[in-house]
Order: C-alpha cells, then sequence, then structure tokens
C-alpha cells in the first residue's frame, strides 16, 4: 500500500470519526429521510473501502454470515454488486427465489423474514414496480426481523438495505455521487455545479421514478444546481421533490422544474437523461395488477407509449450536449441505457454521445459495490473506524502475494 493511498484512507477514517451515525443494527431505506452526517459516513466508506482494495488489502470483516437478496424486478448491476459487496467483506452469498421457496404457497412476509435471518447479516431486496407496494414490504420485512430480534429469536438483528424501491434508489444515488466527487476532484466541488436531471423518451413504458428521485433529493444537499426536466404530466412524487427543494434552500443551491430539456441542458456540468413513467401511469398499473384486470393493463400500456411517443424529441443528443458547460458536460447514466440505433430505434441517447461516455458510465457503476458495502458495514458494526482502522493496519493481502 502506497503511502499516498495510507494517508487517503487515513483521512477518510478522521473525517468518519467527524460523522455520527446511528445506522448500527438498523436498516438502511431512503437517502433523503437520514441525516447529512449519515450521507457523508456512506460516502468515507465506501471510499475508504475502494482505496484499500485497490491497493490490494482485503477488507474482510466477517469470518462467517450471509448476505441474502430478494430481486423482484430484473437487474444485473445492482444484483451483483450486492453479491460482490458481500463476498468483499466476508459474507457467502444467496438470492431467494420466490416461486421456488414457501412464499409461493402463501407464506407471510413476517415469517420469511424471520426464517431466512438465522445467520444472515444483511438482506438487500429490490422491489421498484409498484406504487405503494416496495418500501412498504422492505420496511415490513425489516420490522419483522427487529421483532425477532427483540424477542430472542435471532442472535443478530439482520439489517435491509434497499436495493431499490418505488421511492428511491440509494445505491444507484449514491454511487452516482461518489462517481461525481472523483470526477470532479472533491465533494467540496460539486458546489456550484449545475446537474441536469431530465425524462427521455423510452420505447417501453413503466420504468420506475425511484431514479430521478434518488437523484433530485440527494444532489440538492451538496449545493448543486439542480435542473429536473420532464414533459407535462410527468411528474415526481411529492416527497422527493419537497426534499430536494427544502436541501437546496439549506445549501446555497438551488432547485428548478422545467419542461424544456434544453433549457435543463443549458450550461449544465452534469447531464442525466433518464427515461420513467408518470407518476399516475404507475398508479393505474399497481391498482390493474393487484386487481387482474389484464385487459386495461393491456390498454394503459398502449396509451402510455403512446404518450411516450409524442415525445420522441426528448433524447440526448449531440446538439443537446453543445449547450451543456463549455460543451463538455459529463453524461451519468444508472444503465441499461436505450441507445438509439443500438439498443432499440429511438431511445433515450444518441449512438455517438453514449459511445463517447461509455467507461465512464461503467466508471459510474464501478462505485456500486463499494456504496453497498459501505451500507453493510455502518449497519453491523458499532465503531466503523475502528474496523476501517484495523483493515488498514492488517497485514492481510487481498489475493496470495508470491516470492
Amino acid at each position: 500500500m502506497t503511502d499516498i493511498m495510507l494517508n487517503q484512507v487515513k483521512e477518510l477514517i478522521t473525517k468518519l470519526e467527524a460523522n455520527h451515525t446511528d445506522l448500527y443494527n438498523d436498516s438502511f431505506f431512503i437517502t433523503w429521510r437520514y441525516p447529512q452526517e449519515t450521507i457523508n459516513a456512506v460516502l468515507l466508506v465506501a471510499k475508504a473501502l475502494m482505496t484499500l482494495n485497490r491497493a490490494g488489502k482485503s477488507v474482510r470483516c466477517f469470518d462467517t454470515g450471509l448476505g441474502l437478496s430478494i430481486f423482484r424486478d430484473k437487474s444485473t448491476r445492482t444484483r451483483y454488486s450486492f453479491k460482490s459487496a458481500c463476498n468483499m467483506l466476508g459474507l457467502g452469498t444467496e438470492e431467494l427465489d420466490e416461486s421456488t421457496s414457501q412464499i409461493a404457497h402463501g407464506e407471510t412476509v413476517r415469517e420469511t423474514a424471520t426464517m431466512i435471518s438465522f445467520l444472515s447479516e444483511v438482506i438487500g431486496i429490490r422491489d421498484d414496480m409498484y406504487i405503494g407496494v416496495g418500501h412498504a414490504y422492505q420496511k415490513e420485512f425489516s420490522d419483522s426481523i427487529q421483532e425477532s430480534y427483540d424477542r430472542g429469536i435471532l442472535p443478530q438483528r439482520t439489517s435491509v438495505v434497499n436495493l431499490q424501491c418505488d421511492l428511491d434508489h440509494p445505491t444507484q444515488a449514491l454511487a452516482d455521487l461518489s462517481h461525481m466527487i472523483d470526477y470532479f476532484g472533491g465533494v467540496e466541488n460539486l458546489r456550484g455545479k449545475k446537474i441536469a436531471m431530465t425524462w427521455a423518451y423510452s420505447p417501453s413504458y413503466g420504468k420506475p421514478l425511484s431514479v430521478p428521485q434518488g437523484i433530485v433529493g440527494l444532489m440538492s444537499r451538496f449545493g448543486m444546481e439542480v435542473s429536473l426536466a420532464y414533459p407535462e404530466g410527468y411528474d415526481l412524487l411529492d416527497e422527493p421533490v419537497q426534499a430536494a427543494e427544502k436541501f437546496s434552500k439549506e445549501t446555497g443551491g438551488s432547485f428548478t422544474v422545467t419542461h424544456s430539456m434544453a433549457e435543463a441542458f443549458k450550461d449544465a456540468d452534469i447531464v442525466y437523461p433518464k427515461s420513467w413513467a408518470p407518476f399516475t401511469v404507475m398508479q393505474q398499473r399497481t391498482e390493474l395488477l393487484k386487481a387482474g384486470r389484464k385487459a386495461e393493463l393491456i390498454e394503459l400500456e398502449q396509451q402510455a407509449l403512446a404518450r411516450n411517443a409524442s415525445h420522441k424529441d426528448w433524447e440526448c443528443t449531440e446538439e443537446l450536449m453543445k449547450l451543456t458547460k463549455g460543451g463538455k458536460g459529463l453524461y451519468c447514466h444508472c444503465l441499461p441505457a436505450d441507445i438509439s440505433g443500438v439498443s432499440c430505434k429511438e431511445g433515450e441517447c444518441a449512438a455517438s454521445v453514449f459511445e463517447r461516455y461509455r467507461l465512464d458510465t461503467y466508471a459510474e457503476a464501478a462505485h456500486k459495490p463499494f456504496v453497498i458495502a459501505a451500507m453493510i458495514l455502518l449497519t453491523r458494526f458499532p465503531n466503523p473506524a475502528k474496523v476501517l482502522t484495523q483493515l488498514m493496519e492488517r497485514e492481510r493481502p487481498r489475493r496470495l502475494v508470491l516470492d
């Protein structure tokens, strides 16, 4: 480990000691509901773990234990970031397939939560498709674990990590933020930077609102100029928008809403063109799915697709990128992006723009395993600074060093 890396980790630990967080023996759910110290702690631990890992240090802090995941929606980056994070910290991994468990026979959430928690340290849950359902499911899961722990049934208070719900995608938003901090050379350099979180056209209709909600609710905490842009009718939920308004006032930044993609892109340092479904459509979709009204669901999908198609001009093009700060604004995306002429006929981003920033988006995604690992460490250990210090000082390489 080089002296530069060693000093970086020491500095991060010193800053962590100054950030009180009460995540120990708890779960991590919605970013905008946590105090600034908690957000800072996640960023600091993630950066320390990334630095130690790249220096070839093992950061295993568990000898046994399980990291278990439940994915109720498709996933590549988040699924394997969770597995990587658990493995890096020393946990085995398993994924619960609801179709092959007793859940398929009516097992309750409260029962499942305890049954899979006996020797588990963390459970990651992704449930993002239905408004009013995802976060409620995660919360019930966590509450059930707490009850079993309080009654002495579980030997440890297994934590739950939100791997995306209907409200927020905290591991994604914090990974995006960590990437921006690296790109601009420090969190202090984000102050005054303009980020355009904009809707973009997609040939699919049911994309969750949690990514744009997570972005506006998080970036507004760092003195940034947050511009949210979408066609009329594609509003977000009230809670993250109100949080963004509150944080921007507290930090000296700004939060604006526009119905012009070009206006949002103008002088932007960062652009994040991403499709999402209108809140009202997601509400209707949830109700129809619950009621099993398939014919009406098909009709709703056709109406939503036609509505999307009337906004095909909401595409991240070379012309729009020229409007960004110096014509060199940073393009961000949670991936996979709908790339025009590549993954679809017409989509969120022109192929030439995406190709120019493709490796940047990979670097962006690379932060997610460390963000998830930071959430696990903070929820499982009462003194995370001490854990990092021991990992830093311990002579244990990540892989065998040959003479």
